[in-house]
């Protein structure tokens, strides 16, 4: 009968060299924390960053923060929560494919949206208008999250922040999307992004372009008429019983939509090994070397056909859904929403919480700024209307 020994960190780390490629991030060669901690006796550092993630304030509020659908549209859609569990799904099946480190995969994935505001990219672009109108620095929500994770986040005694592993917050600060733009901190310039921080990027990518199309489909702002011009889309179309089609609609739709998303991992798997069995990676070192060198050049991407396909798909959604006028209303809104608090709170900043606002204290004009942006920036689109409501409605309770 086979003992029932409980695994320690130790034998984690050995079954990591065993199964793991040479190329991947392995837990025992982390560079490390900003904090020096003591190993934990059961779980890696990279899966220690993970709990650590999930059970922090920034992560629980991703719940009600908006990815396309504002949530006063319905609760069917999407939000920034079942965003971020996708994108983790869909980047633990390209790491565990690749031979990858899943545990440092997941952290990346479960914190590279913490630093979103309410009201999605809506809400991100106000924040940012407002910002570079004051001549201050702008709104990055890449930055955004390393600063919850590095500073905001208090729930140590030693230290502010979450203390992740330098791994997991180079992944943070420089992912990169169309939607994403890496940030610039410090001595974090010169390091290098992992392949487990390449997958999630690509995962994120896969994921808002499969899933918008889903929520879009769902809400009716565009069709599969409008999708079935694209070569990628009629690849998926093809891979489904067309009876499904009158017979039972809303399971066609997702089938087309599990179609579009396997279609593209298998690309993305058969181009990322070729990609990498022609480089040779011997060491994670390498990897960042390389990655540092060459940020554009992805190691783990599609092939370029396929990724001229989504472009054109990309291209559909932001015409047809992004566009659409009752989505043009809601981020209209949003913005408003969002320009509307910022000015309150900048004429009247004793308005804001006296955790926000330390009244014996002289804050400089850019301060000023930070400071009531990163408390917008922490609201979820429920706080944010009911704030902007009792700001501005005479008849609501404040």
């Amino acid at each position: 009968m086979r003992d029932c020994a409980v695994r320690t960190r130790e034998d984690f780390e050995t079954i990591e060299e065993k199964i793991l490629a040479p190329y991947a991030m392995k837990s025992r060669d982390t560079a490390g924390r900003i904090y020096e901690e003591p190993p934990h006796d059961i779980r890696t550092c990279y899966q220690r960053d993970r709990d650590r993630i999930v059970h922090c304030e920034a992560f629980r509020k991703l719940e009600y923060k908006t990815q396309v659908f504002v949530i006063f549209e319905g609760d069917y859609y999407r939000t920034r929560l079942t965003h971020t569990v996708e994108v983790a799904q869909i980047a633990r099946t390209i790491g565990r494919a690749l031979q990858l480190n899943e545990d440092l995969i997941e952290a990346v994935a479960l914190a590279h949206d913490l630093g979103h505001p309410p009201f999605g990219h809506a809400g991100e672009g106000a924040l940012n208008e407002i910002m570079l109108a004051a001549n201050v620095p702008g709104f990055n929500h890449n930055v955004r999250s390393f600063e919850i994770v590095t500073r905001y986040e208090k729930r140590y005694p030693n230290f502010d922040g979450l203390n992740l592993t330098e791994e997991v917050l180079v992944g943070i600060l420089k992912h990169r999307t169309v939607y994403d733009r890496p940030g610039i901190i410090g001595e974090y310039v010169d390091k290098g992004q992992t392949l487990e921080a390449l997958a999630v990027d690509i995962a994120d990518s896969l994921a808002y372009l499969s899933h918008d199309i889903d929520d879009g489909i769902t809400s009716g702002y565009i069709s599969e008429d409008d999708l079935c011009i694209n070569t990628l889309w009629a690849k998926a179309y093809s891979r489904v019983d067309p009876a499904l089609e009158t017979k039972d609609h809303p399971m066609f739709k997702y089938q087309i939509v599990k179609a579009l998303i396997d279609i593209q991992m298998k690309d993305l798997l058969v181009n990322s090994a070729e990609q990498l069995k022609k480089f040779q990676f011997r060491s994670s070192s390498q990897v960042k070397d390389y990655n540092l060198q060459h940020p554009q050049n992805s190691v783990i991407d599609f092939s370029p056909t396929i990724r001229q396909e989504r472009e054109h798909l990309q291209q559909l959604l932001n015409k047809k859904l992004y566009h659409h006028y009752r989505v043009v209303r809601m981020t209209d809104k949003a913005k408003r929403i969002i320009h509307d608090l910022f000015e309150v709170y900048k004429e009247n900043p004793t308005q804001l919480p006296y955790s926000v606002y330390q009244r014996d204290r002289q804050y400089t004009d850019i301060e000023h700024y930070e400071l009531i942006g990163n408390y917008i920036a922490s609201m979820t689109d429920r706080f944010a209307l009911d704030e902007h409501k009792k700001l501005f409605d005479p008849y609501q309770k404040v």
